[in-house]
């Protein structure tokens, strides 16, 4: 029997998944969270087998909360779930120690084969994302210039984001131009969209 933990903040989704896995024998759903915390939490109390983490949730993400179940379930291996197929996105969880990553509208069997391949120790990745991946490599910003363009998401002046990030402007302003390049942006506006839309942030 392979047990299983849902993790997706969309009740009506995590009670379609459910339901699906539901119907078969070999599979059992242990645990359900709406958040990646409950996640590690219902992973650390139930001992799941497989965890089905949506990319997106409120808190913790998806790809920390991959990250927080090699601690507290070592044995759970995990399969990443997206609506939106970034290509970012997949270097980013398999750095963080996923064994699959899928887009949420593949057909169900497909989903539920991917689960058993994946508890069987191997690791299954949505085709047409490891190709745009491989075209487009790895994010070329640093760890600054990511924090920089994470904050200037959220709006705010570069004195706003030098003191959120406890920076001096001019630093702030040299990892903003910095990432403007790399993104190929003319705007740090239209650098944080690249970057999301890459799945870089």
């Amino acid at each position: 029997m392979i047990r299983v933990l849902l993790a997706d903040d969309q009740a009506l989704v995590r009670g379609a998944f459910a339901a699906l896995l539901g119907l078969e024998r070999d599979i059992r759903v242990v645990a359900e969270a709406g958040t990646g915390e409950q996640a590690v939490e219902a992973a650390a109390r139930t001992r799941p087998d497989v965890a089905l983490l949506d990319i997106q949730m409120p808190g913790q993400d998806g790809l920390a909360t991959a990250a927080a179940l090699r601690a507290a379930a070592p044995g759970c291996r995990v399969i990443m779930l997206t609506t939106f197929g970034r290509p970012g996105y997949l270097s980013r969880a398999m750095a963080a120690g996923a064994a699959g990553f899928l887009v949420k509208d593949i057909p169900p069997e497909q989903l539920v084969n991917a689960l058993r391949k994946v508890h069987a120790g191997l690791v299954v990745v949505d085709p047409v994302l490891a190709a745009e991946s491989l075209s487009q490599g790895v994010s070329p910003l640093t760890a600054r210039e990511h924090e920089v363009l994470v904050a200037a998401a959220e709006g705010g002046t570069v004195g706003d984001m030098a003191r959120q990030l406890h920076l001096s402007e001019g630093t702030v302003r040299n990892h903003l131009s910095a990432a403007i390049g790399k993104t190929g942006a003319r705007t740090r506006a239209e650098a944080v969209r690249i970057a999301d839309e890459r799945g870089w942030l």
